[in-house]
């Protein structure tokens, strides 16, 4: 895969190899054109797999050991010439190596020194091992997660790792650059997996202020508790997804269903109410879920299949949108954000793309790196 794009294009970025959300802050920097050079352990652990879509689109690989001093310099060396870095490790790790942003920021000021923790870098738990699930459990998005009989459900790695943690990574990089084309200096950007969590919240914050969030779990509108924001089973063990939220939606729902003549009694019910959802949950079990599909695209029902991971390539809305692409036989989700002019090139775990240039950015020959 060849030629260069995407609005970051001339950005050089040091990403010091970590897991979660780091990784993910430099694959979606990377997507849009930055020059990633990732530093990688020596020795990683025996258990460790590279992650072919977390790891696309880096330029390249160095292999260091920063607890020796001559490999820390080599970083250093490094830092000289990179426009922003991110770490990922506890709080002090850089710093007892001799890396942290006071050392980094002195040899070249006008560096973004973005790091990722978990918990943060002060309070009780700063020190203290954790992932996504625990960083969760304390902002109250993963008691809001589940139903009544299930209790608290993680929404897989999503809310701390990811959106959390790597996009406010890289959001918080990327505004630090910016400001830093006027101000000319560098600084750090600090966010954590709890903080970025919290904020995920807000909607949900704000609709528990004003009344519109009464239930801890299970018993709010968008948690799956009511019968027209929730999954039903078909025929065929499959599952659609209704979100008929507003009134004109749901009564589409409702006639596509053939309940056209109760749609005033159901919809004047509670939106929890057990026989209003036991009614449609029979309804879609008389079906498979692609005689569904048909009744309901194309409408504003908002009922949609819920696919397996296997299948998302298939679908012609996210071919469409060129959402999904294949690549070395994983599939790779595209980068989210499209742009008019500078066009974000493709994913690929291998990057190729004037890497002998790109390479040169760093003072590097390919004989050093991956």
């Amino acid at each position: 895969m060849s030629g260069t794009g995407g609005p970051l294009t001339g950005l050089k970025l040091l990403e010091v190899e970590s897991i979660g959300p780091g990784p993910f802050a430099a694959m979606a920097l990377a997507d849009l054109g930055a020059n990633v050079l990732r530093i990688a352990r020596r020795s990683p652990p025996a258990a460790s797999a590279p992650n072919p879509v977390l790891g696309r689109a880096r330029t390249a690989t160095l292999k260091l050991d920063l607890k020796s001093d001559a490999d820390a310099q080599r970083l250093l060396a490094l830092v000289d010439r990179a426009d922003a870095m991110i770490e990922g490790f506890r709080p002090g790790v850089m710093e007892r190596m001799g890396l942290g942003p006071e050392r980094c920021l002195g040899r070249n000021p006008r560096l973004v020194y973005g790091r990722v923790t978990g918990w943060g870098r002060s309070g009780p738990l700063a020190q203290t091992a954790g992932h996504d699930i625990n960083y969760i459990a304390i902002t109250g998005a993963l008691h809001a997660c589940g139903t009544g009989d299930s209790g608290p459900i993680p929404p897989l790695n999503l809310v701390g790792d990811f959106g959390g943690g790597g996009l406010m990574l890289a959001f918080g990089v990327v505004c630090a650059l910016l400001e830093a084309r006027n101000s000319g200096r560098g600084q750090v950007v600090d966010v954590s997996m709890t903080g970025g969590a919290a904020l995920l919240m807000s909607m949900i914050y704000g609709m528990r202020a004003n009344g519109r969030w009464p239930a801890d779990r299970a018993g709010n509108i968008l948690d799956g508790s009511a019968y027209f924001y929730t999954c039903y089973p078909t025929a065929d063990d499959g599952w659609m997804a209704v979100g008929a939220i507003e009134p004109e939606f749901r009564l589409q729902l409702l006639q596509l269903l053939g309940l056209g003549q109760h749609a005033d009694s159901i919809m004047a019910a509670p939106d929890d109410d057990i026989a209003v959802r036991a009614r449609l949950a029979q309804i879609f079990r008389s079906r498979t879920r692609a005689e569904w599909q048909q009744v309901f695209d194309g409408t504003d029902a908002c009922v949609t299949p819920v696919l397996r991971i296997d299948e998302v390539m298939t679908h012609s809305q996210n071919q469409a949108e060129q959402n999904f692409a294949v690549l070395g036989g994983a599939i790779h989700p595209n980068a989210a954000a499209k742009f008019s002019r500078t066009p974000a090139p493709p994913p690929c775990s291998e990057l190729v793309r004037n890497s002998g240039l790109q390479l040169r950015d760093w003072g590097l020959a390919a004989a050093e790196v991956e």
